[in-house]
């Protein structure tokens, strides 16, 4: 056995004990984990970040409560830990930058990826809602893709569609990978008692689930009797010890709901660790750009989330108005992309263009395709990075790189994002909020919360 590998199995070995003895008491025996990765990290920068976590959980009774909850599952947080911290982060991270080096693009740490377009509901304004519902990636393709993920440092996939769940060989898929986390946006309401069974028994995926604020507002766009799926879904996935999030549609009529203090407590009272805020972009089914958030809304959520940050046991990511953690826009490969359930593969979920399919090539030369090259040469889309966005921040930027690199729809009517009455709409949006947010850059900054500071605090 190679050295290397001695040393990743004497890690494993210690890890394994490490996380049994965190979860009899977490809150005082947590530092031991923190020391623990400060040891195994490879990157300076890894280390420092370990040596951080450590101080915020000291200092931070709200993250500390959320971590306890996380501590409950030993078996999903080895997986999250071995896989993801160790195996994706301080070991994939520097061999992914020894490939971008010799590629000359970017490796990113996670894909996104669609198994299947299949969906048992029919969602207002679903981004995917255009795409071809015969759609289906063969589990040999799934796992070729995740296999060779691996082999490049990536540890992390996501899944989207289309509903996950209704992918059959989705279980089947999680077992293949047991050295890999995953992650599934899902509507709920296929998570019964069997299937949260079996979720609990791999400890290797985390669902997110869909929702539009409380009952109303979530079945309103989902259908009748949704949200209360949902809510028995978190309620089994809890009783079982399985990490779960939510995945929030930031829109115009369910913003103040969906970041009032009462709804994040609910989250947090039925056991959610995690959130993401989607702003709702006009693609897909029915696009409306009546449901986008006001330039004056988008202002207020900036800074609201960072107070429900410091106040909430809940992590809250806001791809969007987090552009200034991230450095930008985060698609086209520089940390993430899409493949959808059609093979294509896209910069972004949201960009529905493609000029290249992984049925027919290897994940490495699709990291090099052009359009990928082309967005991150054009990256960042807007020096401020509170308007990180290439479709409603820089639709000019978007365009620009379509046709350049020849890139074809992958569905019909994507390409009304382009061109007509939405892309002119969205050309006025991205002006009014680029100048709100250049004013909001402008405040002095004894006045304002340095976002790095609020995000290494979740």
């Amino acid at each position: 056995m190679a050295f290397d590998s001695v040393k990743k199995v004497a890690a494993e070995f210690a890890l394994e004990k490490t996380i049994n003895y965190i979860s009899k008491d977490p809150e005082h025996n947590l530092p031991t984990l923190m020391n623990f990765l400060e040891k195994v990290a490879v990157l300076p920068e890894h280390k420092e970040m370990a040596r951080a976590l450590k101080t915020h959980f000291k200092n931070s009774p709200q993250i500390m409560e959320q971590t306890k909850k996380i501590a409950g599952n030993p078996k999903m947080l080895y997986n999250l830990v071995n896989s993801w911290v160790i195996d994706g982060t301080f070991l994939g991270r520097p061999k992914r930058d020894r490939l971008a080096e010799e590629i000359g693009v970017a490796v990113p740490a996670l894909i996104l990826i669609d198994p299947t377009s299949a969906c048992n509901l029919r969602c207002e304004g679903c981004w995917a809602g255009e795409y071809s519902k015969s759609d289906s990636l063969d589990p040999e393709l799934l796992n070729r893709i995740i296999s060779e993920a691996k082999e490049i440092g990536i540890h992390w996939i996501v899944f989207s569609g289309g509903e996950p769940f209704c992918y059959p060989h989705l279980m089947d898929v999680l077992g293949e990978h047991p050295d890999t986390v995953f992650m599934a946006y899902t509507n709920g309401t296929l998570i019964n008692e069997k299937v949260a069974d079996r979720l609990a028994e791999l400890a290797n995926l985390s669902p997110s689930f869909s929702l539009e604020g409380w009952r109303v507002q979530t079945d309103a766009r989902r259908g009748a009797g949704t949200f209360d799926k949902v809510i028995n879904a978190m309620d089994l996935l809890r009783e079982r010890g399985v990490f779960f999030g939510a995945s929030l549609t930031s829109m115009r009529n369910n913003i103040y709901e969906l970041f009032s203090e009462e709804f994040i407590d609910f989250l947090v009272e039925k056991g959610a660790t995690y959130t993401w805020s989607f702003h709702y972009v006009p693609v897909g089914r029915d696009p409306n750009t009546e449901l986008m958030l006001t330039p004056e809304q988008r202002l207020w959520m900036v800074d609201r989330v960072r107070e429900l940050r410091r106040n909430k046991p809940i992590l809250i990511a806001d791809f969007w108005n987090d552009g200034d953690v991230t450095k930008g826009c985060i698609a086209g490969g520089r940390q993430y992309f899409h493949i959808n359930a059609a093979g294509d593969v896209e910069p972004c979920a949201f960009v529905h263009f493609a000029v290249d399919n992984i049925k027919n090539k290897s994940l490495e030369e699709i990291l090099q395709n052009p359009f990928f090259k082309s967005y991150q040469k054009e990256h960042p889309f807007n020096e401020n990075h509170l308007a990180p966005c290439p479709i409603i921040d820089s639709p000019a930027s978007l365009r620009k790189m379509v046709n350049e690199c020849g890139a074809r729809p992958t569905h019909q009517g994507a390409e009304y994002i382009l061109d007509g009455e939405i892309a002119s709409y969205l050309d006025n949006l991205s002006e009014e909020w680029l100048q709100q947010a250049d004013h909001y850059k402008a405040r002095d900054k004894s006045t304002r919360t340095d976002p790095k500071v609020e995000a290494s605090k979740t």
